[in-house]
């Protein structure tokens, strides 16, 4: 896959800063001295749907309406960040965005979804499922259907990756959340377009490991998902160009259970009063196990995005009080055992 240039980013970054501001990356002294290194965190929550999503939505569907001036109306399959990007951007252009989550999804992120102005629909019981019926609706009812992974996408959300490297160009390395790999992707993109050798590794969750597998094959390797906190990253087929990315620029992807994602956002509030959602804590909880691990030898900088905010309520009361460790077969922990440290 060609990935943008630098002159695509700021294209793209221009429209982006049409429907937000930059957003801020800080330096957060109690992550320092948890980590032992100088530690930036970029806060995509502080965007105005919660999470670096809206980035790529709002860059989509500019080009989309200059490519298709006659779209009728948006399909998309989501877990809540990537619809909310694509309602929020709909709305912006008077159309109406047709929005499949799974069963079960988060509450609080479809009733955003809503409250921006999507008709949402509740099918299946993983986010592959749900992606084939909102095909289906596409083209039945003849529907302008959203990728979760495409060029333009990734151009939109490397605007946060510009502000960040550019910024902080010093960064030795940066971690990154893969869900569909836009956000891998567009990391890549503003590293390269900037010139700058920071090492990029990507995160998944150990209960959705598809893009893991794949990595360490060398190829596609579909994976079952079974993470409960972390929704963002429940990928059970890994997409084609963006894995693509993954296979050529990753230094590593590494793997974080729900436990350690819990670990990271009880951490991420503890020392900076900031909220994240699952996979917005991913990329803490990588450089936590990288530091037990003793793979972060060498590094004196690092860059961790803090992708999204949008955790209900419930949800994150439960990873506060760190209820004792429960044991049971297979997968991550059910709601109320996220087992502290």
């Amino acid at each position: 896959m060609m990935l943008p240039d630098l002159l695509e980013l700021e294209n793209a970054a221009r429209i982006v800063y049409g429907a937000m501001p930059a957003t801020p990356q800080y330096n957060w002294p109690l992550l320092d001295a948890a980590l032992g290194l100088e530690t930036w965190v970029k806060h995509e929550n502080h965007g105005p749907a919660g999470a670096f999503k809206l980035r790529g939505g709002v860059v989509y569907m500019e080009r989309l309406l200059r490519r298709e001036p006659g779209v009728r109306g948006l399909a998309a399959a989501t877990r809540g960040n990537h619809g909310q990007s694509i309602a929020f951007a709909a709305r912006r252009h008077g159309l109406e965005a047709t929005i499949v989550v799974p069963h079960g999804n988060s509450a609080e992120k479809n009733a955003a979804m809503r409250a921006l102005g999507a008709r949402l629909i509740e099918h299946g019981g993983e986010f592959q499922e749900s992606r084939e019926h909102a095909w289906a609706l596409a083209d039945h009812e003849r529907l302008h259907m959203v990728p979760s992974y495409h060029p333009d996408l990734v151009a939109g959300v490397a605007s946060y990756w510009l502000e960040l490297l550019r910024a902080q160009p010093g960064l030795d390395l940066v971690l990154v959340p893969i869900g569909q790999g836009s956000g891998f992707a567009a990391a890549v993109a503003a590293r390269e377009a900037l010139g700058l050798t920071t090492r990029i590794v990507g995160v998944v969750s150990s209960h959705a490991p598809a893009y893991r597998l794949s990595f360490q094959a060398g190829r596609a390797v579909e994976a079952p998902v079974s993470t409960v906190l972390a929704d963002g990253m429940a990928c059970r087929a890994p997409d084609a160009a963006s894995l693509e990315v993954v296979l050529r620029h990753a230094d590593d992807v590494i793997a974080v259970s729900d436990a350690a994602v819990a670990e990271a956002m009880r951490l991420m509030y503890a020392c900076t009063h900031n909220v994240a959602e699952g996979a917005g804590a991913a990329a803490l909880a990588g450089a936590l196990q990288m530091k037990r691990e003793g793979k972060l030898g060498g590094v004196a900088r690092i860059g961790l995005p803090l992708t999204g905010g949008n955790v209900d309520a419930p949800v994150f009361s439960e990873v506060l009080a760190a209820p004792p460790r429960h044991s049971r077969e297979g997968g991550g922990p059910r709601l109320g055992e996220w087992p502290a440290r």
